[in-house]
């Protein structure tokens, strides 16, 4: 029996904690979910609150006219004390007696409406003075989360992606070395052609006669130094 308590005990943990990382995988979710629900229910409570006023509306104008009914019977029942009639004062009275009864329910009534309607407006400004500190909350933690999965992405790509971009760097070098060879080629050739040039025009001043083109002579090397001798 003990092992199968404690194997009882083992599923119920084992589905508390699954509970738990659900709960926790869908947390932002949950919480846009609680801000959407609060928003219906404030709805459903200002719903509630406008029949509480109307009440109080209703009771306003029942104690109004009450109280004209009083002031207007007590004006009969002075009038019928001037002329003696005690029996119809009498009469009278009585029916203000039972308005002045009436005044005093509707009168609680209305009082009571008020009450109400200011605990009402006063939990639903906290409500939604919550809400509003919810919704900014709410911001804040998605721009978080986006912040975190580009974060993830970016260090998953770098660490799937390590040995490309070594092949790229390589192919990168590759790239250099083969455009300065093309450079290098580039100028040789010039130099080359500059050559070319260089001796084409010295043979061409040769052949029109403007530059001397016979070469030194054994002779007139040694008859050079004798000259620089004496």
């Amino acid at each position: 029996m003990k092992v199968l308590s404690k194997l009882m005990t083992a599923i119920r943990g084992g589905a508390r904690e699954a509970g738990e990382a659900i709960v926790d995988a869908n947390a932002v979710r949950i919480f846009e979910q609680e801000i959407v629900d609060s928003k219906n229910h404030i709805k459903k409570a200002k719903d509630s609150l406008t029949s509480v006023m109307a009440e109080k509306m209703q009771a306003a104008r029942k104690v109004d006219a009450i109280k004209n009914d009083i002031a207007a019977n007590e004006g009969y029942a002075e009038k019928a004390l001037a002329k003696g009639d005690e029996a119809l004062a009498l009469e009278v009275a009585q029916k203000i007696a039972q308005l002045e009864s009436e005044l005093v329910d509707h009168q609680g009534v209305h009082d009571n409406c008020a009450v109400h309607i200011e605990k009402l407006k006063g939990q639903i400004q906290a409500a939604e003075r919550q809400i509003v500190e919810n919704e900014r909350q709410l911001n804040m933690i998605k721009t978080t989360e986006s912040v975190h999965k580009a974060t993830a992405a970016i260090s998953d790509n770098f660490a799937q992606s390590g040995s490309k971009l070594v092949n790229a760097k390589e192919s990168l070098e590759r790239i250099k070395k083969r455009q300065e060879m093309r450079e290098d080629k580039l100028k040789a050739a010039e130099e080359l052609n500059s050559e070319n040039f260089d001796k084409s025009l010295n043979d061409k001043l040769k052949d029109a006669g403007i530059v001397d083109s016979s070469s030194p002579s054994a002779n007139a090397v040694l008859e050079r130094l004798k000259n620089k001798q004496s």
